[in-house]
């Protein structure tokens, strides 16, 4: 489910990662997020259209780098999760993607790693990770260095 872990502070920062099937790209930003804020701050993800599962090469890419979403089942997004969120990163949505007034909006334009191996997907993966630290240092949410 998307909403906040119970008794997780309510003040800290959300971020929605949407992409179409919420299988790859916007379950390992949500991956690499976690793992870098821990509960620092929030994070959902979810699709316009969500696939059964997760990309299993994006599960295997981001096993590489230590970071388990084997367990992460795509999710539809709603209203009220997208007006909950401070910060919503799209990653090729396009139109399907919601927009609110008085969010930030941030999008990010990376290959889908739908159809594809873990060798074409661990540049994809290792992208989102430069852009996930980055987002995190913009915010001032410490990130975790284990």
């Amino acid at each position: 489910m998307m909403d906040k872990h119970e008794g997780e502070q309510p003040d800290v920062p959300t971020v929605l990662f949407l992409c179409v099937h919420n299988a790859g790209r916007s379950q390992m930003a949500m991956g690499f997020f976690h793992h870098y804020a821990g509960d620092r701050a929030a994070v959902w993800s979810g699709g316009s259209e969500p696939a059964s599962a997760v990309n299993p090469s994006a599960v295997t890419a981001m096993a590489e780098v230590g970071i388990d979403i084997s367990t992460a089942t795509p999710q539809v997004w709603t209203d009220e999760i997208v007006r909950a969120a401070d910060v919503v990163v799209t990653m090729g949505c396009g139109d399907t993607c919601p927009v609110f007034p008085g969010k930030r909006y941030l999008d990010w334009v990376l290959d889908d790693p739908a159809g594809q191996g873990v060798d074409a997907v661990r540049p994809i993966r290792d992208e989102i990770d430069r852009r996930v630290r980055a987002l995190l240092e913009e915010m001032r949410v410490p990130v975790a260095t284990t």
